[in-house]
């Protein structure tokens, strides 16, 4: 499946949860939504938690 059909397929989502359920279960839909394509990445091993909560300059305390 490639990125533009699950783009699409999430889109949908989330406009139905908006016509069906309002304002609040768009904004409940796309928080699931982002927190799912996190621990998604993670698991494929694409991101690491070290990522989060090192500073920004690069430098370790």
């Amino acid at each position: 499946m490639t990125l533009a059909v699950i783009g699409m397929i999430a889109g949908m989502a989330l406009a139905f949860a908006g016509y069906f359920g309002g304002f609040g279960a768009f904004v409940l839909v796309a928080a699931l939504g982002a927190i799912g394509f996190v621990v998604g990445r993670f698991l494929e091993g694409d991101l690491d938690l070290g990522d989060f909560f090192r500073p920004r300059d690069g430098r370790r305390r």
